[in-house]
């Protein structure tokens, strides 16, 4: 793009410039996301074409929502997309909080314990297990928890994690993503490894791994290498910026039957649970999701070479495989996070002119700055940034429908950093 569309954007010819030297480096790595990319959207197509997806499908329901063939077929196709026996695939499923909250408190009863082997869980899920005190948390309902958490160098802990499986242990938890943390985010090959180990110890133990932000990064999923239950938001990958809400979980049809009974109710299940006019959105924006992740990975790529280059800290670093989409950069303080996300704000096709300020946010026990100009509130898949205000000062940056969007946030951060005095190129 010419320098004079740049400028009439608020982008300088020196950020610019800075920018193309940054991806002059980058072509191969950008082939390899394509690579994967045509691969899963093989993947996809096959699985709606196996279902014999058709025009039918995308037709509503309402009340009850029985016989609502469209919302049939589209669990069918996650199922087999993500190779697992069934798919609970719903718009009544409120976000990725929520599906996670409903596969926990499905298949754990009272007297059982949750394992998290990789440490600290969203700070969301906190209140859900009953971390934090919350009226319905699991821990109400008498179910435990305990966690082992990473070695220093973020791999797993593998002795104390067999020291801490015991006779109560009846669900492992694994977080795929950093969430709000500095670790690394695991791959599905690493994923695999600690489900084949914790198997080894207790072969009954159910294994789910919160899928959020890594659909469709990589060939394969957890539900390829063990997991019993993967589970994931609508409004983040897999609904490809097109989705309005919802959520899945995929796996095992006897986990996966639980989870239908505690979202509608005891004996009712899949059965019930209209889909109103979300069909054609639910599918096209799966169609379209493996293309809408490999943006999204370039932009994160971008930002890791854009901001180590200029001294920061990033997780994960400018050259090492990523495992979702979600890039972390250390900015020290929050006066530069309000900044970040104030450039991304400006780039935004949607509420570009909103100031982004720190809030606080339900679920959260300190203040979160938030930038995001999306078509569906809250949705990450598009171009958004966000982070505690909390030591050290972390903004995690995700998403973008399209590469070159992205692109123009990371190029707009900057610029707002440099304008507000906290960088010098």
């Amino acid at each position: 793009m010419n320098n004079e569309m740049y400028e009439k954007l608020g982008i300088s010819s020196a950020v610019a410039e800075f920018s193309e030297k940054i991806l002059d480096k980058l072509k191969s790595r950008f082939d390899d996301i394509d690579r994967i990319a045509e691969y899963n959207q093989a993947k996809v197509t096959l699985a709606m074409q196996k279902n014999r997806v058709s025009a039918e499908c995308f037709a509503g329901s309402t009340g009850y929502g029985y016989n609502d063939r469209g919302r049939e077929t589209l669990e069918k196709v996650y199922a087999d997309c993500f190779n697992t026996e069934a798919a609970l695939v719903r718009p009544q499923i409120t976000c990725g909080t929520h599906a996670l909250a409903i596969a926990l408190s499905a298949n754990l009863l009272p007297g059982d314990e949750l394992l998290s082997p990789v440490g600290r869980p969203y700070d969301t899920l906190e209140e859900v297990i009953g971390i934090r005190e919350s009226a319905c948390s699991l821990r109400e309902y008498g179910v435990s928890y305990r966690q082992v958490d990473l070695l220093p160098d973020g791999t797993f802990d593998y002795d104390n994690i067999a020291k801490a499986i015991n006779e109560k242990t009846k669900l492992v938890t694994i977080q795929r993503s950093k969430g709000y943390q500095s670790r690394p985010s695991f791959s599905v090959g690493q994923i695999g490894e600690l489900i084949a180990f914790v198997k080894k110890i207790k072969p009954e133990v159910i294994c789910m791994v919160d899928n959020c932000y890594g659909e469709f990064v990589e060939m394969i999923e957890p539900s390829d290498v063990g997991a019993d239950m993967i589970v994931g938001s609508l409004i983040k990958n897999p609904g490809g910026g097109l989705a309005p809400i919802g959520g899945y979980i995929c796996g095992k049809q006897s986990c996966i039957d639980r989870c239908a009974y505690r979202l509608s109710a005891p004996g009712l299940g899949q059965e019930v649970g209209a889909s109103l006019d979300t069909m054609r959105s639910l599918y096209q924006g799966f169609f379209l999701a493996p293309t809408v992740v490999a943006g999204a990975l370039k932009g994160a790529i971008f930002a890791a070479n854009m901001y180590e280059a200029l001294g920061f800290r990033v997780v994960p670093n400018s050259t090492e495989s990523r495992h979702d989409i979600i890039q972390a950069v250390e900015l020290g303080s929050g006066e530069r996070m309000v900044a970040f996300c104030k450039g991304i704000q400006a780039a935004a096709p949607v509420d570009s002119y909103v100031s982004p300020e720190p809030y606080a946010m339900p679920g959260y026990n300190c203040e979160v700055v938030m930038a995001a100009g999306a078509f569906i509130q809250g949705s990450s898949i598009e171009l958004s940034a966000d982070g505690p205000i909390r030591e050290p000062y972390t903004i995690f940056f995700q998403g973008g429908l399209t590469w070159y969007n992205a692109k123009l946030g990371i190029m707009m951060s900057l610029q707002k950093l440099i304008d507000g005095g906290f960088i010098n190129l």
